[in-house]
């Protein structure tokens, strides 16, 4: 368990788009990812793109390991 400010959120919009959420209001369906190298592996695996029903761009990942090395 974490707190939902040690998160990153991904969102599927309603117009199918993918992106980070840093707010955590943009409509459509969320998943929370941790801020670590070995969750973001689990979801470059798939584990990301089941929970939210798409595929999800490769820009997506290599951004979530741009955040969480800063």
């Amino acid at each position: 368990m974490f707190d939902k400010k040690d998160l990153l959120r991904i969102v599927r919009a309603p117009d199918g788009t993918v992106g980070i959420d840093g707010t955590g209001k943009k409509n459509g369906r969320g998943a929370y990812v941790c801020m670590n190298e070995k969750c973001i592996g689990k979801c470059a695996k798939g584990l990301l793109a089941k929970h939210l029903d798409c595929m999800i761009p490769n820009e997506i990942y290599e951004e979530l390991r741009s955040k969480i090395s800063e």
